[in-house]
C-alpha cells in the first residue's frame, strides 16, 4: 500500500513539485486570498470611475489585465499545491486506516478543488473547453472520493475495507491523473496568454508589467520555465532584446531569461532563435549600459553552467567564445560595483569550464592581472562569491604553461597565501561554503603551478608549506571540509618534490610519505592540531 501511495503523490506532483511554494500559517493564506478576491473587485470598481478629466488617466490601468493573469497564476498555484498536500495526507490516513480522518480529508480536498475552479474561472473569462472538461471531470472524482470514504467508516468487514481500500486508490491515481492534467494545461493556457500579450505590446508600462509577470513566475521553479520556454517565452524575450527601447526593458527581459535558460527547453529555443550571438552584441556593445551587459553575463554564467549537462552541445557559443571572454574580462576590469563584477567573474569561471581554449584567450587579454587588481579593490571584490569566481578562474588557468610566469610578476603567489589565510566562521552558511571553495581552490591552483621551480620558491619563502600544513592538521581552520584538506594534501606533496628540506621529518612521515588516502584518513580524524 506504501508504494502504491508514493507513486500517486509523485504522479499527482508532476505539475506543481518543483515549484517554490512556502506553506504558511493559515490565517496568513486566508488573507492572502482574500486580498486578491477584494483586489479583483476593487479594479472593477475602479475601472468604472474616471482618474482624470482629459483622458490620460487610461495610461494607469494600462496593467490591469497583466495584474489579472499574473493573480490566476499565482491562485492557481496556491490552490494546486493545497490539493497535493491534503492528497498525500489521505494515503499517510489509509495506510493508518484512520477512516474518519480520510473522510475529512476527503471532504476537504473536495472544497479545495470547488474554490480552485471557482477562483481560477473568476480570472479567466474564456476558459477552454479542454480545461472545462476536466473541470467537470474532476468535481465528478471528488465526489465519488467523497462517498467512497464515507462509506469505510460503517464498515467493520476486513475483506470489505480491503476491497474498499482498492477501489480508493484506483479512484485517487485517476483523480491525481486529471487533476496534474488540468492543473498543466491551466498554467500553460494563462502562460500562452502572458507571452502573446508581451510580443503584441506597444506600451512600455505594458511591456515592463509583462515582464515582470514572467520574472515572478520563473521564481516558482524550472517547471514553469519550461512551459514558457515551450510556449515562446525565449524568442519573445530576446526579440525585444534586439529592439532599440528603454535600456530598463533589456535588463528586465535578460533577468527573466536567465532561470529559463537554466532548463533544456530554454536552452533549446535559445539556439533557434541565435540567442547566444545577442548576448555576444549586447557585451561587445559599450555603448549599453553597465547593468545591461552585466544582466547579459548572467544569462551566459547560467548558460554555460557545469551543473547542466545539456547545454555542452552549444556549437553557438564556441563560434562566439572569443567576443564573449573579451567583453567579459573587460567588464570584470571596468566594473563600478561588487555585484556587477560577480556576475562577470561567474560567468567567466563557467566559461573555462565550458571550453579549454577560453584559458588561453583570457592569458593572451592579461586576465591574471586583472583578477588579481580586482582583489586589490574592494569596490569589486568583497565578497568570499567573487574570490571563489577569481580563484576558480586561475586554477583553470593554472594548467597553462604560461600562466607560471604571469602569476609570479603579477604577485599572484601572495593572493593565494592571502586566500589560503581566510577564516572561516563555524555552522554551515552559504559564506562558509563559498570560503571552503576558496581554501580548496587556492590551493589546488598552488598545486597546479607548483610544477614550476620558481613557483615553488616563492611559495616556500611566503611560507605557504606551514599554513598548508596548518589546514590539514587543524580541522576549525577548514571548517572540518574533506574536499580543502584533499587539495592540501596534494599541493603539499607537489611542493614537497622540489623542496623536501622544508618540512620536518614528523609532517614528512604523516602528510607526504604515506599514500594519500592514509595521510587524508590520518588528518580527517583528528580532533585538533598537534603541532
Amino acid at each position: 500500500m506504501a508504494s502504491g501511495g508514493g507513486s500517486l503523490f509523485e504522479s499527482l506532483s508532476s505539475s506543481v513539485q518543483r515549484m517554490h511554494l512556502i506553506q504558511v500559517d493559515s490565517v496568513q493564506r486566508w488573507m492572502e486570498d482574500l486580498r486578491l478576491m477584494a483586489e479583483c473587485e476593487c479594479m472593477c470598481i475602479l475601472q468604472s470611475k474616471p482618474i482624470s478629466v482629459d483622458g490620460d488617466g487610461l495610461n494607469e490601468l494600462v496593467i490591469t489585465s497583466q495584474q489579472h493573469l499574473q493573480g490566476s497564476l499565482q491562485a492557481l498555484l496556491k490552490r494546486a499545491w493545497t490539493v497535493t498536500t491534503e492528497l498525500s495526507n489521505i494515503f499517510y490516513k489509509l495506510e493508518k486506516n484512520r477512516w474518519q480522518r480520510i473522510h475529512s480529508t476527503a471532504l476537504r480536498v473536495n472544497c479545495h478543488i470547488r474554490s480552485l475552479i471557482n477562483e481560477y474561472n473568476s480570472y479567466t473569462r474564456n476558459a477552454s473547453p479542454e480545461i472545462q472538461q476536466f473541470e467537470e471531470i474532476l468535481i465528478e472524482k471528488c465526489t465519488a472520493l467523497t462517498t467512497i470514504t464515507e462509506s469505510c467508516m460503517h464498515v467493520e468487514d476486513e475483506t470489505t475495507v480491503a476491497s474498499m481500500k482498492s477501489e480508493m486508490v484506483e479512484t485517487l491515481v485517476s483523480f491525481s491523473h486529471s487533476f496534474s492534467q488540468m492543473v498543466e494545461l491551466a498554467l500553460t493556457h494563462e502562460i500562452q496568454d502572458l507571452v502573446r500579450e508581451l510580443d503584441s505590446a506597444t506600451n512600455v508600462y505594458k511591456i515592463e508589467t509583462a515582464i515582470s509577470s514572467l520574472i515572478g513566475l520563473t521564481q516558482e521553479g524550472a517547471h514553469l520555465c519550461h512551459i514558457i520556454a515551450k510556449e515562446g517565452g525565449v524568442a519573445v524575450l530576446f526579440k525585444l532584446c534586439r529592439q532599440e527601447g528603454p535600456s530598463y526593458l533589456h535588463v528586465h527581459a535578460l533577468r527573466a531569461l536567465a532561470p529559463i535558460c537554466s532548463v533544456e527547453e530554454g536552452i533549446n529555443e535559445l539556439e533557434k532563435v541565435d540567442g547566444v550571438l545577442c548576448l555576444a552584441d549586447l557585451l561587445m556593445n559599450e555603448t549599453n549600459s553597465e547593468d545591461t551587459r552585466a544582466e547579459a553575463a548572467a544569462v551566459v554564467s547560467q548558460i554555460t553552467s557545469p551543473h547542466l549537462t545539456f547545454t555542452q552541445h552549444l556549437s553557438s557559443f564556441l563560434e562566439n567564445m572569443e567576443d564573449i571572454v573579451t567583453a567579459l574580462i573587460n567588464l570584470c576590469k571596468d566594473a563600478s560595483s561588487s555585484e556587477v563584477f560577480l556576475l562577470a567573474s561567474a560567468a567567466l569561471a563557467n566559461i573555462t569550464f565550458f571550453d579549454s581554449m577560453a584559458c588561453e584567450i583570457l592569458l593572451q587579454l592579461n586576465a591574471t592581472k586583472i583578477l588579481i587588481e580586482a582583489c586589490r579593490d574592494p569596490q569589486r571584490v568583497d565578497t568570499p562569491y567573487s574570490k571563489d569566481q577569481v580563484v576558480t578562474i586561475l586554477a583553470n588557468m593554472a594548467l597553462l604553461d604560461q600562466c607560471a610566469s604571469e602569476m609570479i610578476q603579477e604577485n599572484g603567489v601572495e593572493l593565494l597565501l592571502e586566500f589560503l589565510h581566510e577564516k572561516i566562521s563555524p555552522g554551515i552558511s552559504a559564506e562558509g561554503a563559498a570560503l571552503e571553495r576558496v581554501l580548496q581552490k587556492s590551493a589546488v591552483t598552488l598545486a597546479r603551478l607548483s610544477r614550476e621551480p620558481d613557483i615553488t620558491n616563492i611559495a616556500r619563502s611566503l611560507n605557504c608549506i606551514p599554513r598548508l600544513i596548518e589546514l590539514c592538521r587543524s580541522p576549525s581552520e577548514r571548517n572540518n571540509s574533506d574536499s580543502v584538506l584533499v587539495a592540501c594534501l596534494a599541493a603539499l606533496r607537489r611542493l614537497a618534490v622540489s623542496c623536501p628540506q622544508s618540512f620536518a621529518d614528523s609532517d614528512y612521515q604523516q602528510l607526504i610519505k604515506p599514500r594519500l588516502v592514509d595521510s587524508f584518513l590520518l588528518c580527517s580524524n583528528m580532533e585538533e592540531s598537534f603541532v
